[in-house]
């Protein structure tokens, strides 16, 4: 779903001493299907909701891309290293993965395979969370946004699976440690939703 965000959603990413400066240089990472994913853009709201600092509770910035052309480990980690540089400053770290790869490593990893993504959009589509699954990017004049459940959850702060890929060992992992640290989200049981929520 691409439409723009919730204006609430759009003043913490502008306001945050992490995720501005990222949007403001985006040039300058200059990867193929590349977007700002996931928790870092979920936790800057969550922050402001509550009221604490726009850094609290962030660990590190997820950046997709997809490059089917480069697909070897070592090339994603001098990309991830070459952003970590351009990027010193910030007190966080950065994970970036090129979607193209990961169906190469995911069954090592989590113990089960998964198809190859067709593009970082398809990735997004499987990110563990309703209110997590979500990519944007700078455009001329607005943020691109990808959004594929919507935003009524993330703006609910309501914590719910995603379940086309993720197990319950994976979400309850996630869901422990955000409830520790962002007190008023709602979590979704496992069991709650027997499949997987759309709009």
């Amino acid at each position: 779903m691409d439409r723009p965000l919730p204006n609430i959603v759009e003043q913490a990413i502008f306001s945050s001493p992490l995720l501005a400066p990222i949007l403001d240089r985006w040039d300058e990472i200059s990867l193929p299907d590349c977007w700002l994913v996931a928790g870092a853009v979920a936790h800057t709201y969550w922050n402001k909701v509550h009221e604490f600092p726009p850094t609290y509770g962030i660990k590190d910035v997820d950046i997709a891309y997809f490059d089917t052309a480069e697909t070897s480990e070592e090339a994603e980690i001098t990309q991830e290293l070459r952003i970590r540089q351009l990027f010193n400053g910030l007190p966080v770290g950065f994970n970036v993965k090129n979607e193209a790869r990961v169906h190469l490593w995911y069954e090592q990893k989590f113990g089960y395979p998964i198809s190859a993504y067709t593009s970082s959009k398809s990735a997004i589509k499987t990110f563990p969370t309703t209110a997590g699954a979500i990519g944007l990017r700078p455009r001329t004049t607005a943020l691109e946004v990808y959004a594929p459940f919507g935003f009524r959850d993330l703006v609910g702060l309501t914590v719910r699976p995603n379940k086309m890929q993720i197990t319950r060992a994976i979400y309850s992992e996630k869901v422990k440690r955000w409830q520790s640290i962002w007190p008023r989200l709602r979590i979704v049981d496992w069991d709650e939703e027997r499949e997987s929520f759309s709009l």
